[in-house]
């Protein structure tokens, strides 16, 4: 199984059989996070990562030109949840980067503390996303911010972050879920809803449906002017 790099720096892709497989270099060699495969090649162990299970894998694996995540780079985690896609995130970012991991759900929080045991370059806080002022003590101005929140309101609670805690040009990435949103409308009316709030502050750089690996969903990849 031969590891090739992709354009996205900390981000490795393999074929296995007819499948493209994504990776990431363990920053916790030996520990799973979820039912990922692990896979070592030439010393240096690997981290399958699962674009059903993932929306920013998704949005990769569906042709997204940027991300903004790159080795080094200070992001904050909207909507963790147990630490799926933030434990790759903590991957890319690597031991000079760093992941302040949100969310406010008590029960998946216990398992984010669990990840974060075994990651030195992860911060779990437990705080409601919209409630800024609550978290703000614990956090510095970071070049990436990501949601993954189902809530109504997750355009404004995006950017409602991304004003106060986002460094100009730093990349802002938004995982919409239509049916979060208005279970009535169509998804793709929600997403243009959605693209038009988003425009009025930030610089929209891509833009990705996520189907087949998720129904109703998209992902907007963003820039703060």
């Amino acid at each position: 199984m031969i590891m090739q790099p992709t354009r996205f720096h900390g981000i490795y892709e393999t074929i296995k059989g007819k499948k493209r497989l994504l990776l990431t270099i363990n920053l916790s060699p030996g520990k799973k996070v979820y039912d990922e495969i692990l896979i070592r090649d030439q010393g240096v162990e690997y981290r399958t990562w699962n674009p059903k299970k993932s929306k920013l894998a998704a949005a990769i694996m569906k042709g997204a030109s940027q991300i903004g995540i790159k080795p080094s780079s200070i992001v904050l985690y909207l909507g963790c949840a147990s630490g799926t896609t933030a434990s790759h995130v903590s991957d890319i970012v690597g031991k000079n980067g760093f992941v302040f991991a949100l969310d406010f759900a008590p029960r998946v929080m216990r398992e984010m503390v669990f990840v974060c045991e075994a990651r030195q370059n992860i911060m779990p806080i437990m705080a409601d996303a919209n409630n800024t002022e609550s978290f703000e003590k614990y956090i510095t101005m970071v070049d990436v911010i990501f949601q993954d929140i189902a809530q109504k309101q997750q355009a404004e609670i995006f950017l409602k972050n991304t004003r106060k805690f986002l460094k100009p040009g730093g990349f802002a990435l938004l995982s919409v879920k239509a049916r979060s949103i208005d279970v009535a409308k169509k998804p793709k009316k929600v997403f243009e809803e959605i693209r038009r709030k988003l425009e009025n502050e930030l610089t929209i750089v891509d833009y990705r449906t996520l189907e087949p690996f998720e129904l109703d969903h998209c992902m907007f990849i963003c820039k703060k002017k």
